[in-house]
């Protein structure tokens, strides 16, 4: 099967971080369903990987954690699935990755595709689909208020992957007033479009900006990039008794900043369930089938902003490019091999 793959860790202008390979197919067994991929989309943790970790002496190692395809196979023991089934997915970060033809993954962290978008518009959605649902509501429990707070929440770099889709399933699922930031006229006007009521430029102090909006301090902070960049602003402006989560992956962080307001702090990562197949492994599954109804109904869009075809070194070397350079909007997708 082909797929694009690399041996050594390091940056992109090597040739040969990237390059196309052939394969042999695998073979469900167990929970595992065999999927043939027809689009994949780019994340940071894809670029992040590329660069510090190497494939095992003589391996290849496989990038690619979202995922739209059909079943073609299933191991004995799945319950969900049926060869022919049309699923999008995340993947688990200690297994090979999707940009193959053929992947193998466990069927609990995988949802039925929206049948409303196509292969490349769903393939941007899992991997932050997932991101954000479990920081809103598994971490931050954005549904249970903060007494004295406002019932609103700050989302820093609302155009990013990640935050294009926690806007929308924020105004989809609670009555939160969403205040994002954005420093550009293009990404202002596309958190805009995704349902932000105020846009404020994470480029200038924040607190002063969210103060002047005149609806008090927010009850919660979802950092998407540069939170040690930010962390000062936001100690300022979150509520006493707010609850703080973020994603990225500061160096170092200082919080001691957030105890006399008893403001509580989440890390979110969306492969923890899969990396530990902890005894909720399959509420995976079940939230990308409530984001796929979602999308279905029409309350929130893809957050695909541009698609290459077809999956290629040269193609995914491209979108590795536009990710590290911190300027992307929305989802890079990759279609058909």
């Amino acid at each position: 099967m082909k797929a694009v793959a690399y041996k050594t860790a390091g940056d992109l202008d090597r040739s040969d971080a990237l390059v196309d390979v052939e394969l042999e197919r695998p073979a469900a067994a167990g929970r595992d369903i065999l999927v043939e991929v027809s689009a994949v989309s780019v994340n940071p943790v894809d670029y992040k990987i590329r660069k510090g970790v190497s494939a095992e002496p003589g391996q290849w190692k496989v990038l690619g954690w979202d995922a739209v395809g059909r079943v073609v196979e299933v191991g004995e023991n799945v319950q969900s699935f049926e060869p022919g089934d049309r699923v999008f997915y995340a993947g688990s970060l200690i297994r090979q990755g999707a940009n193959s033809q053929f992947h193998l993954v466990d069927e609990r962290i995988v949802g039925h595709a929206p049948k409303t978008l196509s292969d490349a518009e769903a393939a941007a959605l899992p991997l932050t689909a997932i991101t954000a649902w479990e920081m809103l509501f598994d971490r931050l429990d954005i549904r249970r208020p903060v007494a004295g707070a406002a019932r609103s929440i700050l989302i820093v770099g609302g155009a990013g992957g990640v935050g294009s889709i926690a806007i929308q399933l924020v105004r989809a699922l609670t009555h939160l007033t969403v205040i994002t930031t954005a420093s550009r006229p293009e990404t202002r006007d596309w958190v805009l479009e995704l349902g932000a009521h105020h846009v404020i430029d994470h480029g200038k102090p924040l607190a002063d900006q969210v103060e002047a909006l005149g609806i008090g301090a927010p009850s919660y902070v979802f950092s998407t990039t540069e939170t040690h960049r930010h962390l000062a602003e936001i100690v300022k402006l979150i509520a006493p008794q707010g609850r703080f989560g973020l994603i990225d992956d500061p160096q170092s962080l200082d919080v001691t900043g957030f105890k006399r307001k008893a403001v509580s702090i989440h890390w979110e990562l969306m492969f923890t369930r899969s990396i530990f197949e902890t005894a909720d492994m399959d509420e995976q599954g079940k939230l990308l089938n409530a984001v796929a109804r979602l999308v279905d109904e029409g309350q929130v869009r893809t957050t695909v902003t541009e698609v290459l075809k077809p999956i290629n070194a040269a193609n995914l070397k491209q979108a590795h490019a536009v990710l590290e350079s911190g300027k992307a909007r929305g989802k890079i997708v990759l279609e058909g091999f």
